[in-house]
């Protein structure tokens, strides 16, 4: 089972994107799912989180009202809207799975990752 990113580039400060992450191979059913991020030199931070269900949607503080997630379990695709960006949201983006009832914000134990994606957010 792969998980495989895309919709990463480069947008200017203000602008919108939109990721989405697809499982090959297997299927999200029962999985918690998630987004990380990189920035450059930097350890990697939670962004957001959804339960398998959709019910549950936890954020990072730094992109609570601006990103919004959510999942399609009949397509197998979970989707990061990101609207308002600024320059510190510029990183490496991953998608996580995990089998449990919500993905853990350090990402410690996580089973799925996917290979990332780069978004960069000029001024």
């Amino acid at each position: 089972v792969q998980l495989v990113e895309s919709g990463g580039g480069l947008v200017q400060a203000g602008g919108s994107l939109r990721l989405s992450c697809t499982v090959s191979g297997g299927s999200f059913s029962s999985y918690a799912l998630g987004w990380f991020r990189q920035a450059p030199g930097k350890e990697r931070d939670f962004v957001s989180a959804i339960s398998w269900s959709g019910d549950t949607r936890v954020y990072g503080d730094s992109v609570k009202g601006r990103f919004t997630i959510s999942n399609d379990n009949r397509k197998n695709t979970l989707y990061l809207q990101m609207n308002s960006m600024k320059r510190e949201d510029t990183g490496v983006y991953y998608c996580a799975a995990d089998p449990s009832s919500i993905i853990v914000e350090d990402g410690i134990g996580i089973e799925l990752w996917g290979q990332g994606t780069q978004i960069t957010v000029t001024s």
